[in-house]
């Protein structure tokens, strides 16, 4: 069984490649430029050419592969127009090339209720793809992800530890995070469980978090007091609304709805304890939030007071030099 891995490079598509290597499996890794990815190549993988807006290149890059994994995505914040080149036409491509090349396996990562944001234009491209796929006759899995433990950093950790201000909504419904190598891990195990071909899985975290709950976790661990500023819901559709108008703000439109769909996460605890039993995982074999974040706090933390010190240091011996 080979893999392709398609968006190695990124946050998720690297832990997917580590852990399929680890595994013993041939792994791909579709790159658009090799230097940015020799990293994966240090680590056994085989780098092939493949870029999602030249379609003409994917046929080449599926050449002896069994399973495709899909991990590749933009941000909400990205242009429509590259979104669209990349996020649909691309992946389109992908799920045609695929089927020619009689992948057995398709494995897409897509996001949480994005049926019911369709007038987000990521949310919609990620809507279309699942039903193309579907529709592909290729054997698939689809994994429908919320907000992964690497994006707490720059939300929460980072602005305390630079004392800038977190701008947060005043949140009531809560988000189950989960880190990129247990997305990984589910990931993987699929190709070992026939009975998850043709399916739809929605994956999160064992906890579920409030914005607030989280602030309060990084200002305990820290030990700094968070500066945050609340926006209204109410406020971030209006502004959604103003901002619609101006092409150059589609950018800024979508991640405030984004940020509408997060706080707006429904998606019961029932279909993600369904996922573990099917996946066979336990809560407690999978990461949780806080030792993640006290694990990225105790380093940052060592490594300003190391930075003090070697300052202080400095200073002194600048001193007695004179």
């Amino acid at each position: 069984m080979t893999i392709l891995v398609i968006g190695a490079t990124g946050t998720l598509g690297r832990q997917v490649v580590r852990q399929a290597l680890q595994m013993g499996y041939p792994v791909k890794c579709g790159v658009r430029n090799v230097r940015k990815a020799t990293f994966l190549r240090e680590w056994g993988a085989e780098l092939v050419y493949a870029d999602l807006k030249l379609p003409e290149t994917l046929p080449e890059a599926l050449k002896g592969v069994t399973v495709v994994i899909d991990a590749a995505t933009l941000r909400p914040d990205d242009e429509l127009s590259t979104a669209k080149e990349v996020d649909l036409i691309g992946k389109l491509a992908l799920i045609k090339a695929s089927k020619r090349a009689g992948i057995e396996r398709f494995i897409f990562f897509s996001i949480i209720n994005n049926d019911k944001f369709d007038y987000i234009p990521l949310m919609n491209l990620k809507a279309s793809i699942e039903s193309n796929l579907k529709e592909s006759s290729i054997p698939y899995t689809i994994f429908q992800l919320s907000g992964f433990f690497q994006g707490l950093i720059g939300q929460y950790a980072v602005p305390i530890l630079d004392q800038q201000t977190i701008w947060s909504t005043q949140d009531t419904a809560k988000i189950a995070y989960m880190d990129t190598q247990d997305i990984a891990k589910f990931c993987l195990r699929s190709l070992t469980l026939p009975e998850t071909a043709n399916n739809t899985y929605i994956l999160g975290g064992s906890k579920s978090w409030l914005s607030s709950e989280l602030i309060t976790t990084c200002e305990k661990l820290s030990g700094q007091k968070a500066e945050v500023s609340f926006i209204p819901l109410f406020l971030l559709n209006s502004l959604r609304t103003l901002a619609s108008f101006s092409k150059w703000s589609w950018g800024v439109t979508d991640r405030l709805a984004f940020a509408e769909v997060l706080s707006q996460n429904d998606n019961s605890e029932e279909s993600i304890n369904a996922a573990y039993k099917t996946f066979n995982f336990q809560a407690s074999e999978l990461s949780s939030v806080e030792d993640y974040l006290k694990e990225y706090f105790a380093t940052m933390l060592k490594k300003l007071r190391d930075l003090n010190y070697d300052q202080t240091q400095a200073a002194r011996r600048k001193d007695l030099t004179f």
